[in-house]
């Protein structure tokens, strides 16, 4: 039993590491966005436009999907970002009944500037965020063991 409190102790502290290190990395891409004047969400919509893989369209499901927002958030979303002219909405051809979300011009200036500060920004948190997903691998494998070790 005393090891199993010293394993959940350890594994709670792992993980607390890691969503503070994550959380600082949050914390600098929303402050980055706001910076250049985008809501974060915008930033994030933007980067699942520009990082769909070759041959996937990025739709409003695609995108509502990668962010985990419901269909309508991601519809009222991308019409904030077309009124700002970041994206564009196309009708999806040959079926009308789907939107499909490229990026303008300035939409693609604005993301390769945040890009940018973010690829910096994540060599220098590369390795705490490491660290700390391997100590919380580590502390996981470390239970599976003594799990597999009980009679």
């Amino acid at each position: 039993m005393r090891a199993t409190v010293k394993s959940d102790s350890l594994m709670l502290e792992s993980l607390a590491e890691f969503r503070f290190v994550l959380r600082r990395f949050l914390q600098f891409s929303e402050q980055a966005a706001a910076e250049v004047g985008l809501h974060p969400q915008q930033h994030q919509l933007m980067l699942q436009i520009a990082g769909a893989p070759e041959g996937v369209e990025a739709t409003i499901s695609y995108v509502a999907e990668r962010l985990g927002l419901r269909h309508h958030s991601v519809v009222e979303l991308s019409k904030r970002c077309a009124d700002a002219g970041l994206v564009e909405r196309l009708q999806g051809a040959p079926d009308h009944r789907y939107v499909v979300l490229r990026l303008t011009k300035e939409g693609r200036a604005a993301l390769k500037g945040l890009s940018e500060a973010h690829a910096r920004e994540l060599r220098e948190l590369a390795p705490e965020l490491i660290g700390a997903l391997t100590r919380v691998r580590k502390v996981a494998a470390e239970e599976r063991t003594a799990e597999e070790d009980r009679p």
